[in-house]
């Protein structure tokens, strides 16, 4: 049973993976699908992109598709970078340039005020029409300098409160426990198996 994942981001899928590893469901995504183009993210919030890319998806492919939208939302910037996380720094930015961009944003940004949270928005398309949502967020702070060597994005400067350390320093299983992504995919996960199931009996 096949789930398309509407993500050229490698990261992601392994992190899905890795969540999903105990069910028969093979996660494939755009790289085993190079036709497939993700349509531009024209939403203002991030459920309405997830929803862009997940209705989109499952009518190039024909399978059951999921999207993500997730950002990095900082309160002393306002929200930003918010839904424009992944090109704060520009179109096709890199995450290092994302982060020099958020470090130069928040150099003069006391300890105090310097709260944010992760969200991610999932959004399950599937053949029939049926849309699902899910979300999660993680709330912790924004590090005044970059720490671990695990991660993407903006993990080296996220601060996770309830785990007392960086994003970047966690262990691939630690991030799922306590990951925004992995929190609105444990939400999903009833839904998944609820369509597979009825698929697999069908």
């Amino acid at each position: 049973m096949k789930l398309f994942f509407a993500t050229a981001n490698q990261n992601k899928v392994k992190e899905l993976a890795a969540l999903i590893s105990d069910y028969d469901i093979d996660v494939v995504s755009a790289a085993d699908y190079p036709d497939f183009i993700s349509p531009p993210e024209t939403g203002e919030t991030f459920q309405e992109n997830a929803q862009i890319k997940a209705e989109c998806a499952c009518k190039f492919t024909g399978l059951p598709s999921l999207a993500d939208d997730s950002g990095l939302v900082v309160d002393a910037l306002k929200g930003a970078p918010g839904v424009y996380s992944a090109r704060y720094a520009g179109e096709n930015a890199t995450d290092e340039e994302n982060n020099e961009k958020l470090l130069a944003e928040m150099k003069d940004i006391p300890e105090e005020d310097r709260k944010a949270y992760f969200c991610s928005v999932l959004c399950l398309a599937l053949p029939k029409g049926e849309t699902v949502f899910s979300e999660g967020r993680v709330h912790g702070m924004i590090l005044k300098e970059r720490r671990g060597e695990n991660g993407f994005g903006y993990d080296p400067l996220f601060y996770v409160n309830e785990m007392d350390k960086g994003m970047a320093e966690l262990t691939l299983a630690e991030k799922n426990m306590v990951s925004h992504r992995g929190m609105a995919f444990r939400q999903m996960r009833d839904q998944l198996l609820r369509h597979f199931l009825a698929t697999d009996n069908g």
